[in-house]
């Protein structure tokens, strides 16, 4: 009871238990798990619409006429090919390469870029960016300024008309029902959605309104579980678990988001010299293919028979539960290269017994499945 005291809070907490909602302790936030039940709140997402409270992420403001340049210093994709109202998924990296967090940058203004950080590394990145960038461009931590909402699933588009124009990873300044806000269409789920930010003091009116127009669509709202069980069977590494900044983003399949031909970035020489010599470990999607209890973070992998000499430790879980739109125990986790491809038969040790799964293509949940 002592630390859920120095547990930060949404304004939306007091909200948040009128409607039921269970709450747990999430970097550093009390935050709902869960309201009616995970399996039916993402069964809500997949099938109709949710609405998620994410103010615990962070946000921070990046200004000035050096604002893209220093961004692009400290950042591993290229926000050069970013245009006013639109967003990128980019990742933060330190010298080694590691990726001291994974983000979303949306070009808002033409020298003025708004940052959506992980919440558990909202100081850490402020003052990690301060110390490279401070001089150069005006830095501002919104965070406890804002609130932020994430509306996902087939009807969200129908829930909140106004944003329907927004194209995917497009931003746009709107009014929401009696609210001024930031309304972009991203999302953790792989369905459609919105993730709108408003200031903090117009969070619990705008949070009733829009539960009150979704409930033609069967809107509901949705907690942390439901939004992690969606993002792993879209396969969506969370900071923390699945990358770190031990973890490279070559070594997470990140490749994409790393742009090479930018010109020089923090970690660029560390990236290019683990490309040249390949990596020995890669993050891997897996399935069970029989029952077993969910796989957790930490479980070991192995490959090869039941008996000890032939059984090969091979890597670990990063991420895993039970998929509640497969029906299946699913997970990420880092594994021996030799091992990494598609179709490979692996074993997942829980509580002492193993339990066979196999290694897949990513994302592990596709819409034509249902």
């Amino acid at each position: 009871m002592h630390s859920t005291a120095r547990l930060k809070r949404t304004p939306l907490y007091a909200t948040q238990i009128e409607c039921g909602a269970k709450m747990v302790s999430f970097g550093g936030w009390e935050m709902p798990v869960c309201f009616s039940g995970i399996v039916d709140e993402h069964t809500a997402v997949r099938e109709r619409v949710g609405l998620f409270d994410i103010s615990h992420m962070g946000e921070l403001l990046v200004a000035g006429p050096n604002a893209e340049a220093v961004l692009n210093e400290l950042l591993t994709n290229d926000l050069g090919k970013t245009s006013v109202g639109q967003g990128q998924y980019t990742l933060l990296g330190n010298d080694a390469g590691g990726i001291v967090d994974d983000l979303i940058a949306y070009h808002v203004e033409p020298s003025v870029f708004l940052l959506v950080v992980n919440a558990a590394n909202v100081e850490k990145d402020f003052t990690w960016m301060n110390v490279r960038a401070a001089k150069s461009v005006v830095l501002e931590n919104l965070s406890d300024k804002m609130a932020v909402f994430a509306l996902q699933g087939p009807a969200a588009a129908k829930a909140l008309p106004e944003a329907g124009e927004i194209p995917h990873f497009g931003i746009a300044r709107l009014g929401i029902l009696g609210a001024r806000c930031w309304v972009a269409r991203t999302g953790y789920t792989g369905e459609d959605g919105f993730e709108i930010a408003c200031d903090a003091s117009d969070a619990p009116m705008l949070w009733s309104k829009l539960l009150e127009r979704g409930r033609p669509f069967g809107i509901q709202p949705c907690g942390l579980g439901a939004r992690d069980t969606l993002r792993l069977e879209m396969c969506y590494p969370l900071h923390g678990n699945d990358i770190t900044e031990e973890t490279t983003p070559l070594e997470a399949g990140l490749d994409k988001f790393v742009a090479f031909d930018k010109g020089d970035f923090i970690g660029r020489a560390a990236l290019a010299d683990q490309k040249r010599a390949g990596v020995k470990r890669k993050l891997v999607a897996f399935k069970m293919t029989e029952k077993s209890p969910p796989p957790r973070p930490h479980y070991p992998v192995m490959v090869g028979g039941r008996g000890p000499r032939v059984t090969k430790n091979v890597g670990a879980i990063t991420s895993g539960t039970q998929s509640p739109s497969l029906r299946v125990g699913i997970g990420l986790g880092y594994v021996e290269t030799g091992v990494a491809e598609a179709g490979t038969a692996i074993e997942i040790e829980i509580r002492g017994k193993r339990f066979p799964a196999v290694i897949e293509k990513k994302p592990l949940w596709r819409k034509q499945q249902v």
